[in-house]
């Protein structure tokens, strides 16, 4: 949620001389969004962010496209995906359009030789498995279990794993990642409404200054290519900073469901939105208390939109056969629902401690070539 917030040191008056012990200038730096028109900080670093020693040749990273057009209920089983040691090179992306693309990774290292930069997308990790620590230039976040990292573009980082065993949901978006309008009122406080609140935001913490000069080697992604840039001075050379845009984590334990005397629609699950999509969170909750109440989700058609799910914990009511890891996506123009007998075994049930996140895009999903190496070929019959 990005609200004010300020670390280490800065001038009082922005734009304005501010000079080290040495007599010397920091150099300002404003990172600014959708030009100058929305959010923005602004950053002060020991060194100019400009010094490149070196530039090497870029390489793709495109997703290998398999299925450009389908109509095809598809479930990708995710943990089958296998761990790699290198944490960009584990994401592979599943699930693609040209508003967003959906990876999972099961990285085993730490980030320890070189620095990321996504120039093209904010990102949305989701931590499956595993805890560490999200390291920018604005802060440190901690992160563990169900903790959602938002990364904006253009923010250099590293990721510092507590253990081997990892297991990420990532988004990454070509548009910004925002909190849904009608969660803030006008002047951009979420309200009493809101499935969550400010007090549940993690912003950056412990900013640490490196004063280092040397060769930094940062992976900088734009059109698919990564480029490899040799920097002189440390990324994370920041004094101090101030503004809006900055990386911040929310849990989904704490999203708050909104429950009713009948079954509530997907929306009110929502806890993200970017252009043409929404990511939602199911989380564990207590069931419709009408008398004559179904729990289960009715049958229903994606007129607009495709449907992915990513399992996460618990029990699904709805499904049968659901595995830790597993993305259904129920594709636009075809109906889908509870799997046979679910529904009547749904009533009289009075919770579920279900957890799942879910994404809704506006425009058709492809299937990469490593969504198909984990595809469950018999999914589209389990409702016979």
């Amino acid at each position: 949620m990005p609200v004010y917030h300020t670390l280490g040191a800065i001038p009082p008056k922005r734009h304005t001389q501010f000079r080290k012990p040495d007599g010397s200038l920091y150099a300002e730096e404003l990172v600014s969004t959708e030009g100058f028109s929305s959010l923005y900080s602004l950053v002060y670093h020991v060194y100019p962010p400009t010094l490149v020693k070196e530039l090497g040749e870029p390489y793709s990273v495109e997703p290998k496209i398999a299925r450009e057009k389908h109509l095809k209920h598809t479930s990708l089983i995710g943990f089958k995906i296998e761990p790699e040691d290198d944490y960009l090179k584990s994401r592979k992306p599943v699930l693609v359009n040209s508003d967003l693309q959906i990876s999972l990774a099961a990285p085993r290292k730490s980030m320890t030789d070189y620095f990321y930069k996504n120039s093209q997308a904010d990102e949305v990790v989701f931590i499956h498995v595993g805890s560490g620590t999200l390291k920018t230039g604005y802060g440190h976040i901690k992160f563990a279990y169900g903790d959602y990292l938002v990364i904006p573009r253009g923010t250099i980082y590293q990721v510092e794993f507590d253990t081997p065993d990892n297991r990420l949901f990532i988004v990454e978006s070509f548009s910004p990642i925002r909190v849904p309008k009608r969660y803030t009122n006008a002047y951009g406080q979420l309200t009493e409404q809101s499935p969550y609140c400010e007090r549940d935001i993690k912003r950056p913490t412990n900013l640490e200054t490196h004063d280092e000069k040397g060769d930094f080697k940062v992976l900088i992604k734009k059109q698919g290519l990564i480029y490899p840039y040799i920097y002189g001075t440390h990324p994370f050379d920041f004094i101090g900073w101030d503004g809006f845009h900055y990386p911040w984590a929310f849990s989904i334990h704490d999203f708050e469901p909104i429950t009713g005397r009948l079954h509530q629609p997907p929306p009110v699950h929502q806890t993200f939105e970017g252009h043409n999509f929404v990511i939602c969170s199911f989380v564990p909750r207590k069931y419709d208390y009408h008398p004559l109440s179904i729990p289960a989700p009715y049958n229903h058609s994606n007129v607009d939109s495709d449907e992915v799910l990513y399992y996460v914990d618990g029990d699904f009511m709805s499904r049968k056969s659901v595995v830790k890891g597993q993305i259904t996506l129920h594709p636009g123009g075809i109906p889908h629902g509870p799997h046979p007998g679910t529904v009547e075994k749904s009533i009289g049930k009075e919770s579920t401690d279900e957890l799942a996140v879910m994404i809704d895009p506006f425009r058709p999903l492809m299937l990469t070539e490593d969504a198909v190496k984990i595809e469950d070929g018999d999914y589209y019959k389990s409702w016979m």
